[in-house]
């Protein structure tokens, strides 16, 4: 059997996962993947496809897998994705969906042009799109920072 399943995923919990599915779709792009459901029609388990990345979406299943909702609204990570198409029609599609628009699109010292926004139910998204190529000279340059690991 080939392995069809992504080599990291992100697991992100909601109180709504099936609102959070038809949302990820209006706001990003994702497609369902996989939907897993019990025999009252809940959602156990489903997966969300961007590209060649996955993203698990489910319901808070214990007292450390909650969603930010809950939690007074707090993130512990955020997940990112990486676009390779216009990030500021991106944005507008995610803003339109309904999504809170933290940072708006910005230039950053490395090349990539970011922008972070908050799903409905708390989640922190960060977008990118690689808009100029920047050595890392250039970068270390323009941030003042120390760069490692640059490729």
């Amino acid at each position: 059997m080939a392995d069809w399943r992504a080599p990291l995923m992100s697991a992100v919990c909601y109180l709504d996962p099936r609102a959070a599915l038809k949302w990820l779709e209006q706001a990003f792009g994702f497609d369902v993947s996989m939907l897993i459901e019990d025999d009252d029609g809940a959602i156990a388990h489903s997966e969300m496809r961007f590209g060649n990345a996955v993203v698990m979406i489910g319901n808070e299943w214990t007292e450390d897998h909650k969603s930010p909702r809950s939690i007074g609204g707090k993130n512990t990570q955020t997940v990112h994705i990486q676009l390779s198409t216009d990030i500021d029609a991106h944005c507008e599609r995610a803003r339109a969906a309904g999504a809170e628009i933290l940072v708006e699109p910005q230039t950053q010292f490395y090349g990539d042009r970011t922008y972070r926004c908050r799903d409905p139910e708390g989640h922190i998204w960060t977008v990118s799109q690689t808009v100029e190529t920047v050595t890392r000279e250039e970068a270390e340059r323009v941030s003042g920072l120390k760069i490692t690991g640059w490729v």
